[in-house]
C-alpha cells in the first residue's frame, strides 16, 4: 500500500477577539493561495468551457495524484452539482441508488440526485456512525429484472461521513465488492475527502479506485476553496453522457479556468492536506476538551473535522451568550465543525467558556 505523506501543519490565522463559528466548514472563506491563483487566472485570455491551460493542468495533476492516467476529470462549482451529475451518469431514471440514511444526497440536497437522474430512487441503508452496514446493504439489493420494481443501479458512500467518521480501506472494499457483484457502479461523495485522507494517511488511489470506487466527487470548497469541486471518473466509459448532462443542467461554466485555478492552488505543494490536517487536529482538541466536561457525551468517533455531542443546556446557553456559533440538532445535541482556518486560540476560548458554564 502506498501512502501520502501529510505535510507539517502550518498555523491557522489568528484574529484578536475571535469567537469561533463552528456551524460548518462552509463558514470559512478561502486560503490566500487560492485567492491569489484565482486573481492570476483572471488575467489575460484563454479558451472557454474547460479547453484552457488551468483545466489541462488540473487533469494532469489529479491523474498523477490518484495514479490513474486514464481518469476523466470534470471541474464543477458545487458539491451538490458534482454528486447529482455523477449519479445521473451511472444510474438510470428507473434505478435506485443505495446510500446511508444520513448521507448528504439523502438529507441535504433537496432531491437533486432524483432530479438530475430523471427520477431514480434513493434506497436508504442503516449502519452505525453514518457508515453503511454491509449486511443491510446486501439484503436491500432486490428486484433485479422485475419490471414492477426499481432496478438496483448504484452505490453511494460519503467519505468522510456526515457523522465525521471515516471509512477504512477494508470497509470500502467490502461494500464495493458487494455492489460490483451485483453489477452496480460505485460513487464516493468526497466533500471532506481531504479530511479522510489526512486521517487515514493512505494514498488517494488506495481509498478510491483500488478499493473499488468508480467515480469520486473530489471536494475542495469546504477545505479552503471558494467554489471548486472535481468529478473524477476512474472508469471513463461511465462518463459517456456526462458532458451533455452537465451542459443541460446549467453546470458547464464558460470560464472554467476560474474553477480549475482554485483546485490547482489547492493541490500545489500539499496545501490541501495541510489544511485538512489542521482542521482534524482542531476537532480532536475540541472533542477531547469538551468530552472531559461533566454531562457531555460525544456521539461518534471523531475521525475528521465534525463532532456531534450532547451538552447540558447551561453550557450551550453560555457558549451562545459568549458569541460562539454552532448548530443545535435538538435541545442538547449539537454539531461542531472545524475548518482549515480555525484558530487554536479560538478552540481554547471555546473550551474555556464551556468549562466556566460547567462549574
Amino acid at each position: 500500500m502506498s501512502t501520502v505523506a501529510v505535510p507539517a501543519t502550518s498555523p491557522a490565522p489568528q484574529t484578536d477577539g475571535y469567537r469561533l463559528n463552528l456551524k460548518s466548514d462552509n463558514v470559512s472563506g478561502a486560503h490566500p493561495n487560492v485567492i491569489a491563483a484565482l486573481a492570476q487566472a483572471a488575467q489575460g485570455t484563454d479558451n472557454p468551457y474547460g479547453d484552457d491551460a488551468q483545466t489541462s493542468a488540473l487533469t494532469a495533476t489529479l491523474r498523477d495524484l490518484f495514479e490513474a492516467p486514464d481518469a476523466l476529470v470534470v471541474a464543477m462549482a458545487t458539491g451538490t452539482g458534482a454528486n447529482a451529475l455523477a449519479l445521473a451518469s451511472i444510474a438510470p431514471p428507473y434505478g435506485t441508488i443505495y446510500c446511508h440514511h444520513k448521507a448528504h444526497i439523502a438529507v441535504d440536497e433537496c432531491g437533486a440526485p432524483e432530479f438530475f437522474t430523471g427520477g431514480a430512487k434513493l434506497s436508504l441503508i442503516t449502519g452505525e456512525h453514518a457508515k453503511i452496514d454491509p449486511v443491510a446493504f446486501s439484503t436491500a439489493i432486490t428486484g433485479k429484472g422485475i419490471v414492477h420494481k426499481v432496478q438496483p443501479a448504484a452505490l453511494n458512500l460519503t467519505q468522510a461521513t456526515e457523522a465525521g467518521t471515516v471509512y477504512t480501506m477494508e470497509e470500502v472494499k467490502t461494500l464495493t465488492e458487494i455492489a460490483h457483484s451485483h453489477g452496480l457502479p460505485t460513487h464516493m461523495d468526497g466533500a471532506r475527502f481531504a479530511n479522510a485522507i489526512a486521517r487515514l494517511g493512505c494514498s488517494p488511489a488506495d481509498i478510491t479506485w483500488r478499493a473499488g470506487i468508480d467515480v469520486l466527487s473530489f471536494g475542495a470548497t469546504k477545505n479552503g476553496c471558494l467554489a471548486a469541486e472535481a468529478l473524477i471518473f476512474f472508469k471513463p466509459a461511465l462518463a459517456e453522457a456526462t458532458g451533455f448532462r452537465r451542459k443541460r443542467a446549467g453546470h458547464l461554466v464558460s470560464k472554467g479556468r476560474v474553477i480549475s485555478a482554485q483546485l490547482n492552488a489547492y493541490l500545489a505543494d500539499g496545501l490541501w492536506l495541510r489544511m485538512a490536517t489542521h482542521a482534524n487536529r482542531m476537532a480532536q482538541k475540541l472533542s477531547a476538551g469538551l468530552g472531559a466536561l461533566a454531562g457531555v457525551q460525544i456521539h461518534h468517533p471523531v475521525d475528521a473535522n465534525v463532532i456531534f455531542a450532547s451538552v447540558p443546556v447551561p453550557i450551550l446557553d453560555g457558549l451562545a451568550a459568549d458569541g460562539f456559533g454552532f448548530y443545535r440538532w435538538a435541545d442538547t445535541e449539537i454539531r461542531l465543525v472545524t475548518s482549515f482556518d480555525t484558530p487554536e486560540s479560538g478552540v481554547d476560548g471555546f473550551l474555556a467558556s464551556a468549562a466556566r458554564q460547567a462549574n
